[in-house]
């Protein structure tokens, strides 16, 4: 994953970071106990606590090097790279509970020139009975004593609202640079535990969709010609999608959470049918038996599926020189397999190659600018974690 470059018109983030360049980061770490992980197939890994969040849920990268942090709960974190924590101000009133709250939080391709971010949150609806997540674009403003959001601005919801709080998905991410996927916002909509809509093409529901970055939608996304809610979207037949990311050749990856099992990873194609409700690799959780996809010729099937269940949140396709041999691999975070899982990518197919357990949930997994790879854990005092290679 590529970070923005810094140019001059990202100074007021540098002046708000200059107590704390990111060289500050390794002698902030060493003053926290490092711990090995070992993986499944014995490469041995460090990991330092850089900061103690509550209830994380995504993070990105600054130009500076710094992040910013989303807590389920609703708020939106600045950390230095020295792991000092400051609240952003003016984030969006979000609905918290269940899998609802804060969701992704991503920054402008033209970050360092614009300011702009990107964030995905849970919303009531206008009856108080209903939910639905929502993307919004800000600029961050650090000019004053503390960072803000300004020109806060709705670009999409999911349609539509309905009850409960589960399967939001509202995972965010940009296509590459230099791929004909540039330019473009891509969302990923749950299925709001509905399952039918995700078949349904009146509702953006259990979709990844595809925007421009000011919302409007492309006049070639692949449904254009049905019309309606139906022209955003980019693939259907999604279940609760919770990582999204590109390999180097711009190819789009997600991952799912299955029923009962049938985790899945897919490499996501434009105008793609996934099958749900219609086939999965696992089961109700009735103990009702899915049809599988292999039975079904009309729709995609995984690249890879997890049974039993990794409860995979979190992924980035890794591309940095830190980690010999990682190049070009996805990299998962494991809610239920407590891991980190490491996925080879080859075209299409995918494999996987590798397990690092640490008896924590893993919500998030992001690569740095400095080629590590940081990883959030789930839950009430998560530990934002680097995790080098071992010496």
């Amino acid at each position: 994953m590529t970070h923005p470059a810094i140019t001059p018109g990202s100074r007021p983030l540098q002046r708000l970071a200059a107590a704390c360049v990111f060289c500050l980061a390794a002698g902030a770490a060493s003053a926290a106990a490092a711990f090995e992980i070992r993986g499944s197939e014995g490469t041995r890994l460090e990991a330092r606590e850089i900061a103690t969040i509550d209830g994380p849920w995504a993070m990105t990268f600054l130009p500076d090097r710094s992040m910013l942090v989303t807590e389920q709960r609703g708020r939106l974190l600045h950390v230095s790279p020295a792991g000092e924590t400051t609240p952003v101000g003016n984030v969006p009133e979000v609905a918290y509970g269940g899998q609802g709250g804060l969701g992704d939080v991503v920054a402008d391709p033209d970050f360092a020139d614009n300011g702009l971010v990107y964030l995905s949150h849970a919303r009531m609806g206008a009856d108080g009975d209903t939910r639905g997540g929502v993307v919004v674009r800000a600029r961050l403003d650090v000019s004053g004593e503390a960072p803000v959001l300004r020109e806060v601005t709705e670009l999409w919801r999911q349609q539509p609202f309905v009850s409960g709080s589960g399967h939001f998905s509202h995972r965010l991410a940009f296509g590459p640079a230099g791929t004909p996927q540039a330019g473009y916002l891509f969302i990923t909509s749950g299925d709001r535990q509905k399952q039918t809509p995700a078949q349904a093409m009146d509702g953006n529901l259990g979709k990844v969709v595809r925007l421009n970055t000011d919302g409007s939608v492309p006049e070639d996304n692949p449904f254009a010609d049905a019309g309606g809610v139906a022209e955003q979207f980019y693939s259907i037949g999604h279940r609760n999608l919770l990582g999204i990311d590109f390999d180097a050749d711009g190819g789009l990856w997600a991952h799912e959470m299955g029923p009962a099992h049938g985790d899945e990873l897919n490499r996501v194609v434009a105008g793609g049918n996934y099958g749900w409700p219609e086939v999965s690799e696992g089961d109700r959780y009735s103990g009702r038996s899915i049809p599988a996809h292999d039975t079904r010729d009309a729709f995609e099937p995984p690249a890879v599926a997890w049974v039993p269940s990794i409860g995979p949140a979190g992924l980035v396709i890794y591309d940095g020189g830190t980690f010999a041999g990682w190049q070009g691999d996805a990299l998962i975070g494991g809610l239920v397999a407590e891991a980190l899982v490491r996925v080879a990518l080859d075209g299409a197919e995918a494999r996987e190659v590798e397990r690092y357990e640490w008896g924590e949930r893993v919500r998030e997994v992001e690569q740095g600018p400095d080629g590590a790879t940081w990883v959030l854990e789930d839950g009430a005092g998560g530990r934002l974690l680097r995790l080098m290679p071992a010496a």
